[in-house]
């Protein structure tokens, strides 16, 4: 017989306490409304209800779509192109998510894959329905700056308080932070969003408390030891740098300085090391038991090959790798896109890229007009380059994120183009 496992008191509390705060100010103040799911995204408290988990962004979400759902004109934000661009494209992920059940063995990673989809499609809907209501810029920015700050600072107290995992360098033990993520790239995932939207919104509304935010995520960042966060963080900064092109110097001069006291905190031979394997993408000796690249990205073809239509189902995956000869392994493909191609064949394959794309292409022509359209754009070139070596938005943190700073672009599309751009002219 199935058992179920159900949140504790303590976790149904704090779900009902978000839920009811989440209606109540998206009746009165949709901004704030924006600004709590901003808040408790990188934060969970899980609770096992069937197959998915219950969460406190999961429950704030639900009862922001229940405040939205009173106010008149809350869609009208989809009736321009680039907010409903990016509607259809996520529609079209969940279509094809669910279409994976065809050949799927196991029904209920499905069902979680689809939920999480829809998940990250209402929270779209709800940020750019709320953020054009009440489109009010200062709040979401302090947010933004300060869930950068707290997540910053959680990662850093590991290096004193221990970290859930490490990399072993020159005989040293180094600890790779994570802070309130599920692990170190999906930390560096969490600041390849963070560190864009940062940036764009130093150059746009200067200050020394967002310019010490850059600082302390860019150190954060460097002290996850993530290849593929490097690469996104890199991406990300040149698409914000070359948009704005002036105004760029002292910004990049706190993050300059995060980098440096990265190298600093992790010891100067050690990371002279780590700096160098940043760039080396070969299999570690140190997978962790969760399987080396190489490995995995052979297994995925393997499957594949068994069914390039369809797949082997949503969240199958990790189950199905035994069937490959590859044992004691239960894991993603670390590669967003084999991890769509194995799992959902050419469908799921293109609804991907296609999200990839159109995530991008939405706020390339108009990313001067905000700080927030900039950093959708940029972050989803991040995001994009960096999960071609890792799958970060199968964990709802980093997805939900990403998400919600697409909405936050497309509800900036909407609004009337600023009279003046100082920090571009």
């Amino acid at each position: 017989m199935t058992t179920y496992a159900f949140p504790d008191a303590f976790a149904a509390m704090s779900y009902a306490a978000v839920f009811t705060v989440g209606a109540l100010i998206a009746m009165r103040r949709p901004v704030y409304a924006v600004a709590l799911l901003i808040v408790v995204q990188p934060f969970a408290i899980y609770g096992d209800v069937w197959v998915t988990t219950v969460t406190l962004p999961k429950a704030t979400l639900l009862g922001v779509l229940l405040g939205l759902a009173i106010r008149s004109g809350a869609l009208r934000p989809f009736a321009s192109p680039g907010p409903r661009a990016i509607f259809i494209a996520g529609v079209l992920l969940v279509a094809a998510t669910l279409l994976t059940v065809a050949h799927a063995a196991y029904y209920a990673p499905v069902a979680r894959e689809t939920l999480k989809t829809v998940e990250y499609v209402l929270l779209f809907v709800a940020i750019v329905c709320a953020y054009r209501l009440d489109p009010d810029a200062v709040v979401v920015r302090n947010a933004c700056v300060a869930v950068a700050i707290v997540v910053a600072l959680l990662a850093l107290s590991q290096e004193f308080y221990g970290a859930t995992s490490s990399l072993r360098i020159n005989g040293h033990e180094m600890p790779r932070v994570a802070g309130p993520l599920e692990g170190p790239n999906q930390l560096a995932g969490y600041f390849d969003v963070a560190i864009p939207l940062i940036f764009a919104l130093a150059i746009d509304s200067p200050s020394i408390v967002i310019q010490a935010t850059l600082f302390l995520i860019v150190l954060a960042d460097v002290l996850t030891f993530s290849r593929g966060g490097a690469l996104g963080a890199v991406a990300g900064v040149l698409a914000v740098a070359l948009t704005y092109r002036r105004h760029v110097t002292k910004p990049l001069s706190f993050m300059a300085a995060g980098l440096l006291a990265g190298i600093g905190a992790a010891g100067l031979l050690a990371h002279s090391l780590a700096m160098f394997r940043l760039w080396d993408f070969s299999d570690s000796p140190y997978a962790g038991g969760v399987g080396t690249r190489s490995k995995l990205w052979h297994a995925a073809f393997a499957l594949w090959r068994q069914h390039p239509v369809f797949g082997v189902g949503a969240g199958n995956f990790e189950l199905e790798i035994p069937l490959t000869g590859l044992r004691g392994v239960r894991t993603h493909a670390n590669s967003l896109y084999l991890q769509s191609l194995v799992e959902g064949g050419i469908p799921l394959f293109a609804a991907t890229v296609w999200l990839a794309y159109v995530s991008i292409a939405t706020f390339a022509r108009d990313r001067l007009r905000s700080p927030f359209i900039v950093a959708a754009f940029a972050a989803s070139i991040a995001l994009g380059l960096h999960q071609v070596v890792d799958l970060l938005v199968f964990y709802p943190k980093v997805g939900g994120w990403w998400w919600i700073v697409l909405g936050l672009g497309a509800a900036q599309l909407v609004a009337p183009a600023r009279a003046t751009e100082p920090a571009c002219a």
